[in-house]
């Protein structure tokens, strides 16, 4: 009767000291606990950082991820830690699929989410192949998420920190890479444990501030970073009511977003307007009443699909949906159009939603994710 080898903390059946884990450390407290935590239990740990843009532009910037203060600590953490520390440039790769559609997509009177497009196309894709190149047997981050085994195998489940849970931005994680990936920190109650566990290593990020703004957008100017990647981007045009009725001016497109109201410089009218619609090729901003944003019907393709049959199984799958990151989700009917497109009914409409978001599948009331896809204008 063959002998199976018990399972270690991260279920691979192979003793600790000889399992080898890359580490994706952004130099923040996150993933420098998780390294800290497997190296101090043992596993062969390989620190590795990606330099995402302009290295001289992230010296000057503070309030993101993968800037050059951000390296320096992840390196820190892993010369106190004892283990090895690669810094790789993914600064071409980072902008060919992250930052250009970006662009292009904003341009396109789309509201784009490039933080789920990193996950998706830089680290959970080429990074984890670096990992594998390494010998590594897993690949582990700091992303707050938790994988669970299910019948069928690995399953993404929400963060037990409802307030910290990422599954939103993590939504494109296929099946393969959830195999492969660990997220230690997924289980803990509040981040106050994570910088907790900081201080017991005696890490010097234990208290530094979590990132706020996209890396390559600094302060949050939008249309700054669209104009300088795409020159003449800020065309002016006409804001116009729903009846194509000039109301005022606009100094471009990319300035606006789907369910904004202020800053749109019409006052003066009996009822508040909100941005309803964008027509980049027209130039328009269209306003409205809010009852005008109210959204019943979702189509959105590229699905990525974690349940246990396939998608087009069913006619209709009973879920909940999360169509903004802030939001809870809330219950819907998906109707699969194929493997990778369908179309959602919303039960309870919801203000707001614009192409470019992503819409993320829950299991109902409970805390499994089955994937999602992204929303679009439809055919």
């Amino acid at each position: 009767m063959p002998f199976d080898p018990p399972l270690n903390s991260l279920g691979l059946p192979k003793p600790v000291a000889e399992t080898r884990v890359v580490v994706a450390m952004s130099g923040g407290v996150d993933s420098s606990v998780v390294a800290a935590e497997l190296a101090a239990e043992g596993y062969d740990v390989v620190g590795v950082t990606l330099q995402l843009y302009d290295h001289g532009a992230a010296l000057a910037k503070k309030g993101a991820c993968c800037a050059g203060r951000d390296i320096h600590d992840a390196r820190r953490v892993a010369e106190d830690m004892g283990f090895p520390h690669y810094v790789l440039d993914y600064e071409s790769k980072f902008r060919d699929a992250v930052i250009d559609e970006f662009a292009d997509a904003y341009l396109g009177g789309a509201t784009p989410v490039p933080c789920i497009r990193c996950n998706e196309r830089v680290k959970f894709r080429d990074l984890l192949e670096t990992a594998k190149d390494l010998g590594a047997d897993c690949m582990a981050t700091g992303h707050y998420i938790q994988r669970k085994m299910g019948a069928q195998g690995a399953e993404l489940h929400r963060a037990a920190d409802p307030v910290r849970d990422q599954s939103y931005f993590l939504f494109s994680t296929t099946q393969e890479q959830l195999d492969y990936l660990r997220f230690p920190l997924g289980h803990l109650a509040t981040k106050a444990e994570t910088r907790a566990l900081a201080a017991k290593h005696g890490l010097a990020v234990a208290d530094k501030p979590d990132s706020q703004d996209i890396c390559f957008v600094p302060d949050g100017n939008y249309a700054a970073v669209i104009e300088k990647l795409r020159p003449g981007a800020g065309e002016p045009g006409e804001i116009v009511d729903m009846d194509g009725h000039v109301l005022g001016t606009h100094e471009g497109v990319i300035h606006y977003t789907i369910g904004q109201r202020r800053g749109l410089g019409i006052g003066g009218l009996s009822d508040p307007l909100y941005v309803v619609k964008l027509d980049p090729e027209a130039r328009q901003v269209i306003v409205g009443p809010k009852t005008a944003l109210a959204t019943r019907t979702v189509p959105i393709r590229e699905v990525n699909w974690l349940g246990d049959g396939p998608l087009t199984g069913q006619a209709e799958w009973h879920l909940s949906v999360k169509l903004r990151s802030t939001r809870p989700p809330a219950p819907a009917i998906i109707r699969p159009l194929s493997a990778n497109e369908a179309e959602v009914e919303l039960l309870t409409p919801e203000e707001g939603v614009s192409p470019g978001q992503a819409c993320v599948f829950y299991d109902g009331d409970g805390t499994r994710v089955l994937g999602g896809g992204w929303i679009w204008k439809g055919r």
